[in-house]
């Protein structure tokens, strides 16, 4: 039975997730998000999975901190690239300009080195702080948040995407629920009821910027 027969662990609740998913973190309290996110990275790296954090305002030095009291062996994972922190602006505007669609080429070409590598998964969580900065493209983040649920792929990944409540208005944060597909609730992964298709969420969007 392959990884994504037996499901995936998330870390945080002991329900397995059966299938790649597109998930959201609303939180605003750190201390709860810490732990959620310290356990479903542990988790990742103990199966296997190819595992990147992207960072806009929490230092490597504490999300290795996060990781090393979950136990994990830091310099072994990172030496073998099995787990890698990078800037989230790095990553999301490699050229210095948010490209939705080539992001979301990127992610499939990546998915395809890392089952290529023998890993057994894809597991990444970013901080999204970082569309608040005004980079060129980063206004198009919701085209590729739902854009993301149109990677189809027989290799398992999961992505969580971290929004402080503190910070995004009420509107944009309805806006990031409706396209997740899974969020968390009271640290629990749950189908979301608000969650819309991507075509009908895009040609909603598109119509609201005419």
């Amino acid at each position: 039975m392959n990884a994504s027969q037996q499901g995936i662990m998330l870390g945080f609740t002991q329900e397995s997730f059966p299938e790649s998913g597109h998930i959201c973190l609303i939180y605003e309290n750190d201390e709860q998000r810490r732990k959620i996110v310290a356990q479903y990275l542990a988790a990742g790296v103990r199966q296997g999975e190819l595992v990147r954090y992207f960072t806009d305002e929490t230092t490597p030095e504490t999300i290795r901190s996060w990781l090393l009291d979950m136990g994990v062996e830091l310099p072994e994972v990172e030496e073998k690239g099995s787990f890698m922190i990078a800037q989230a602006e790095n990553a999301y505007c490699p050229s210095g300009r948010f490209e939705p669609q080539a992001m979301i080429d990127g992610c499939v070409h990546r998915y395809d080195l890392a089952k290529q590598a023998g890993y057994h998964g894809v597991r990444s969580t970013g901080e999204m702080t970082w569309v608040l900065k005004g980079l060129p493209g980063s206004d198009r983040v919701l085209e590729y948040e739902a854009l993301l649920n149109t990677v189809s792929s027989t290799f398992p990944h999961s992505g969580m995407c971290q929004y402080d409540a503190r910070v995004f208005d009420g509107a944009t944060l309805f806006k990031v629920i409706q396209i997740h597909p899974y969020m968390i609730a009271q640290g629990q992964v749950v189908r979301n009821p608000y969650y819309l298709p991507p075509q009908e969420f895009l040609a909603e969007l598109t119509s609201k910027q005419s």
